[in-house]
């Protein structure tokens, strides 16, 4: 499975500096000269929100926010119980707390479950002896990012059906997890995982941090009954990258901000957020419920109806739209060709996208397959078009 936040395997292979030809990504020569001088290309973002391509990029109002709340000095709980305040009214959530990215939010949320708000717990952890140390994972949710939970000292004991999900808790188990990006393969509903932690008194996390949008996803899951939900800021909320959102029941909101920064000796002082993100963050929950998605949705349409036709026309190719089910949720483009007509593999052919002028990233697919995935969602206006050129020209120049 290919990972949401995951490494792509190549990525900083060209280290000669470069710009991108019409309208890029960066907001003006002065910013391109930043990565210039450091020998780095910049790129046409036609992948998604991946943690190693620098995820998506902040409005001018974020970007805003965060140089105004540069310029002073403020207490940072001040200002965590302040904001996540704003968020929380915003989202009809309890609470809600930012934190340094998703990964940080599930270590949070773990560490909220086990310790609580015991210093004594608090100061100890990872060594949870004598602590409910056991967190209830659906079969098929293991993923990369469960190290996240597992830095707290638990043991993910996993459940294949409702039944073993209710026969594997104990009082051993602090907390039942799921990871929504696998909802529609799991075993377990999210809703029967809601219902085992209400009938047991457990707290439940859902890990929805790719999963905006829809925006509906905000309020969804805590409606739905958990008790934490986890969001990347970075993502598809356009926030800092280095920013995660925690929304769910205050004592548990609490009791993660006590085992995070900036606290000294926690298991999340590691995972320190600054002012910057704080209030970055949060400018980009306001934004987020502002736009106008409909047009957003619009727009993506048009830009792959736009590919699809510029490549529907090559002999031995077929180009087609398609939406991810649940991660990415956006419309998508999706390049497949006869191998025998045309040499290219898929690596070759993301290869020659990402070496050429300007630099594009295409979206992670299996390598083994004749098939180019392009995300055009975290494009800037126009840069669409020059994907479809470059893979016309690419698919033209292979043909056998």
């Amino acid at each position: 499975m290919l990972s949401r936040r995951g490494f792509l395997s190549g990525l900083g292979a060209a280290s000669v500096s470069g710009t991108l030809g019409g309208r890029g990504v960066s907001a003006s020569p002065e910013a391109n000269d930043v990565y210039k001088d450091l020998g780095v290309r910049t790129f046409i973002n036609a992948a998604g929100t991946y943690t190693a391509l620098s995820a998506s990029l902040m409005p001018p109002e974020v970007r805003q926010a965060m140089e105004d709340a540069s310029r002073h000095y403020v207490s940072i709980p001040e200002l965590q119980e302040a904001a996540g305040r704003r968020i929380a009214s915003l989202l009809g959530a309890e609470a809600a707390l930012v934190t340094s990215g998703c990964a940080a939010a599930l270590t949070l949320a773990t560490a909220a479950a086990v310790a609580g708000s015991s210093q004594e717990a608090i100061l100890r952890i990872p060594d949870t002896t004598g602590l409910k140390n056991e967190v209830v994972i659906p079969k098929g949710h293991r993923f990369v990012y469960d190290h996240a939970i597992r830095n707290v000292g638990i043991r993910l004991v996993e459940a294949g059906s409702r039944e073993e999900l209710h026969a594997s808790i104990s009082g051993k188990t602090a907390m039942l997890f799921y990871l929504n990006n696998v909802a529609n393969k799991s075993p377990i509903t999210r809703e029967e995982l809601v219902e085992a932690g209400k009938k047991t008194g457990v707290p439940t996390l859902i890990d929805a941090a790719a999963d905006l949008p829809p925006v509906s996803n905000l309020t969804t899951f805590l409606k739905m009954g958990f008790d934490l939900v986890a969001f990347s800021g970075g993502k598809g909320l356009r926030g800092p990258q280095c920013s995660g959102l925690l929304l769910g029941r205050k004592n548990l909101i609490q009791a993660a901000f006590l085992n995070d920064s900036p606290h000294s000796d926690t298991i999340g002082r590691l995972a320190k957020v600054g002012k910057e993100e704080i209030v970055g963050l949060t400018r980009a929950v306001e934004l987020y419920l502002k736009r106008d998605h409909e047009a957003d949705w619009k727009e993506w349409e048009e830009r792959v109806a736009h590919i699809v036709s510029r490549l529907s026309d090559i002999d031995s190719v077929n180009a087609e739209r398609f939406v991810p089910e649940i991660a990415n949720e956006v419309p998508h483009a999706a390049i497949t060709w006869d191998p025998k007509r045309i040499g290219l593999t898929r690596e070759s052919f993301a290869k020659a996208l990402r070496e050429g002028e300007p630099r594009i990233e295409p979206r992670p697919s299996p390598p083994e397959e004749p098939r180019l995935e392009i995300g055009v969602w975290m494009m800037e206006p126009g840069e669409h078009r020059i994907v479809a050129e470059r893979c016309v020209e690419i698919l033209k120049r292979s043909r056998v």
